[in-house]
């Protein structure tokens, strides 16, 4: 009895180690994620296609971003010189108030963008 039950003991190692091995050979192969690349080897064609545009097509998009740019500029003399021209036209008391105005309107501004960076910087530093 005692002969029998060492000979199951070393059927069920010999078979428990086999499959350990077994599982062991599994565990090194290749694990491939892509399905199109355990099929066929490789991925499909994925690449971007690049393409030029003709020559006539890059002139007119430079002509229109010249344009562009060239109204920018034009808008932004205007509005300089019509701003000009507001305060040249006003008495010289309201030239005066106007700058005052406008030079603490700009200061304000500054302590305000001030005050929100340093608020910005404490909650930073809150959630770190």
């Amino acid at each position: 009895m005692k002969v029998r039950t060492c000979k199951n003991l070393f059927f069920i190692f010999l078979i428990l180690f086999c499959s350990v091995s077994v599982c062991e050979a599994q565990k090194h192969k290749r694990n491939v994620r892509n399905p199109e690349r355990q099929l066929f080897g490789k991925t499909l064609n994925t690449k971007t296609v690049k393409y030029r545009e003709s020559p006539s097509v890059v002139r007119a998009k430079k002509k229109q971003a010249a344009n562009q740019k060239k109204l920018d500029k034009e808008y932004d003399d205007y509005v300089k010189e019509s701003r000009k021209r507001a305060v040249k036209i006003q008495s010289p008391e309201v030239q005066d108030r106007m700058l005052e105005n406008r030079k603490e309107a700009d200061k304000k501004y500054k302590e305000k963008k001030k005050k929100r960076t340093e608020s910005s910087k404490k909650a930073g530093r809150k959630y770190k």
